[in-house]
């Protein structure tokens, strides 16, 4: 029984069949089907019922699957243990929202690859909801989003936070030194909606300040909650640090609003499972490098 076998039938299982299972172990499907089936041969057993369209498991082949499982976690923590950082060599999915990808993402990546230079780090950009459901299904090792989800299955780990302004276009709303939140029902909101961490986050807020407005644009992109804030379409919640620059050319103007915003808390999250001492290293160098004050960093 090799390791190799161990893969095909947990990957199979894991990613719900053969075409996934072989995509993600870099072959082909005939060679996952060859492995399953050296396994089958090996202790004269069916592993999955081929009457299903499906790649359904026998009774037998779920023991093997959850000895796979075992096995192959056992195997990892063991290479990642003794095995020297520089020569490690891994392939790490870590999820991220708009907002990393487009501030720190890069120092992120430049400090694992000095640490670990073998890992090979694929990042995935998208929001928050998304990554979630991604790193249950075990298609992302770890996620950076806001800290909105509370889930017993997650390790959760802050590492860094956000401070977001109201802005507009400069002219948008009439200057005094102050506004009150109940103002803000007399423009158009331009927010993230609730697959974002971030629109879930201010959205509960501005319901509990009572703020209750019916001309609200949702996105999903801060990108494109910028770009129609700079054009005028209404005021937006945005991150003040790193779009300062923005703010000092004349394109967005900082409103000054009480009650402030909240900070929007970051948090790095794997499945407690599947926590490893790769991922764990991983979440330190998040903590170190995580800086939301400029954009796209490369020191």
């Amino acid at each position: 029984m090799t390791f190799k076998q161990l893969e095909a039938i947990y990957w199979v299982v894991h990613l719900g069949g053969f075409a996934q299972a072989a995509n993600r172990m870099h072959t082909t499907q005939s060679a996952v089907s060859k492995r399953i089936q050296e396994l089958e041969a090996l202790f004269d057993t069916p592993l999955f019922d081929r009457s299903m369209r499906s790649a359904r498991l026998t009774e037998k082949g779920e023991e093997m699957y959850l000895l796979a499982k075992r096995l192959l976690e056992e195997r990892d923590a063991a290479v990642e243990q003794f095995q020297r950082p520089e020569v490690l060599e891994r392939h790490v999915r870590v999820g991220v929202t708009e907002l990393t990808a487009m501030t720190w993402l890069p120092r992120l990546i430049g400090a694992i690859q000095e640490t670990y230079p073998r890992v090979i780090i694929e990042p995935h950009v998208d929001v928050s909801v998304v990554l979630r459901d991604k790193l249950l299904a075990d298609e992302v090792d770890l996620m950076v989003v806001p800290e909105v989800f509370d889930d017993h299955r997650f390790a959760v780990t802050r590492v860094g936070a956000v401070e977001n302004a109201w802005m507009c276009k400069p002219g948008l709303v009439p200057r005094r030194k102050r506004h009150q939140m109940h103002e803000l029902a007399q423009q158009r909101l331009l927010a993230q909606d609730s697959r974002s961490g971030t629109g879930q986050l201010y959205n509960k807020w501005l319901h509990a300040q009572g703020v209750k407005s019916e001309n609200v644009l949702y996105s999903n992109s801060v990108v494109a909650i910028i770009g129609l804030t700079v054009s005028g379409m209404g005021i937006s919640y945005l991150p003040k640090s790193c779009l300062a620059p923005m703010v000092e050319a004349g394109a967005l103007e900082v409103l000054q609003i009480s009650p402030a915003l909240p900070q929007a808390n970051y948090a790095a999250v794997c499945k407690i499972e599947r926590k490893s001492v790769l991922v764990s290293s991983i979440i330190e160098l998040a903590k170190g490098t995580c800086d939301f004050s400029r954009m796209f960093q490369t020191d």
